[in-house]
């Protein structure tokens, strides 16, 4: 009894070990294993989604620091005139429709738990980044990390500008019809309105690192993305027009303003690099060398131990064919 027990306190102890990036640094595991750590880590990334809804469901009602979360998502609304507004006895009046019971409660769901996954998003990438950082090499690693912080930054300046916007253009669309009409907003499409507004300026905002990537690893030129350019600023003010849920000269113009300023700045980086590139080619005596004349390549052979220095190793076992 006592065996059994001891033997079960070191298979446990050396899954911890196998799972530690301290003491397994190059992710050693068998295929079950790679399966059960990713389970653990996909876990662990719900129960943070989880936790963060739970916390921005609480802060929907309850100021934080002065304001509520509720507070942000009514104040483009709040923007609007307030003699626009159905029931408004003044300018700090400003509430939305519910149409059916649930209404409030499902928003206030929704909006807690979009809320929470941006907040606690450190801790969920975390738990992707842990799982797959022993696969790669030092270099991958350190694109990966620049690239994800880059895409966070992005991502965040896009949905700012959408928050900036939305009461302009909700200012906008509201005028029309003048004093025919009053602005009865029932708080599901309204909401809906605004987290879908955040997530495209926020997605679209990432085009100028997707040229960069598309630059770095060879697949686009400078001098294609010059020749292109026109067709492609077009094509940024088509998907702006298609892309803004509201069809408002605001969001439209902003989107692809925007989107226009990224990708200018998307194309002088490739230029740099590409220039770069081109200094260290001459500098090699590449673009001389005649086409029956071999590169000035090293062509010693490495040894297996150097490669395996490098490489990310995957344990064979038994346990991957049964």
């Amino acid at each position: 009894m006592a065996d059994a027990a001891s033997e079960k306190a070191e298979g446990r102890f050396s899954k911890r070990r196998r799972r530690s990036r301290r003491l397994n640094p190059d992710g050693t595991m068998t295929l079950i294993e790679h399966i059960y750590e990713f389970r653990r880590r996909l876990g662990y990334a719900l129960l943070a989604i989880v936790v963060g809804g739970i916390l921005g469901f609480i802060w929907f009602q309850t100021k934080v620091f002065g304001v509520s979360l509720g507070d942000l998502m009514n104040g483009p609304y709040c923007g609007i005139d307030w003699h626009r507004r159905l029931g408004s006895t003044g300018p700090n009046d400003c509430k939305l429709l519910q149409t059916v019971p649930f209404e409030a409660f499902m928003i206030q769901l929704k909006v807690g738990v979009a809320a929470g996954a941006v907040l606690l998003s450190p801790v969920w990438l975390y738990q992707i980044w842990a799982f797959i950082a022993p696969g790669l090499y030092s270099k991958e690693r350190k694109h990966a990390l620049t690239f994800v912080a880059f895409a966070s930054v992005l991502f965040a300046a896009g949905a700012v500008l959408a928050y900036i916007l939305i009461p302009h253009a909700l200012q906008l669309l509201m005028n029309f019809g003048g004093d025919q009409f009053v602005t009865a907003l029932t708080g599901d499409k309204y909401i809906s309105f605004i987290l879908s507004l955040l997530v495209i300026f926020g997605v679209s905002f990432e085009l100028p690192l997707f040229v960069v990537m598309l630059n770095r690893v060879g697949v686009v030129k400078y001098q294609q993305l010059k020749k292109w350019r026109r067709g492609i600023i077009f094509v940024l003010f088509v998907f702006a027009a298609f892309a803004t849920p509201g069809s408002d000269p605001f969001s439209m113009i902003g989107l692809a303003g925007a989107l226009t300023v990224l990708f200018e700045v998307s194309i002088q980086i490739a230029r740099f690099h590409d220039r770069k590139l081109d200094k260290a080619r001459d500098a090699e005596g590449w673009d001389q060398l005649a086409d029956d004349e071999a590169a000035p390549f090293e062509y010693t052979p490495s040894t297996v131990d150097d490669d395996a220095a490098d490489k990310p190793k995957v344990k064979p076992s038994t346990d991957d064919i049964t």
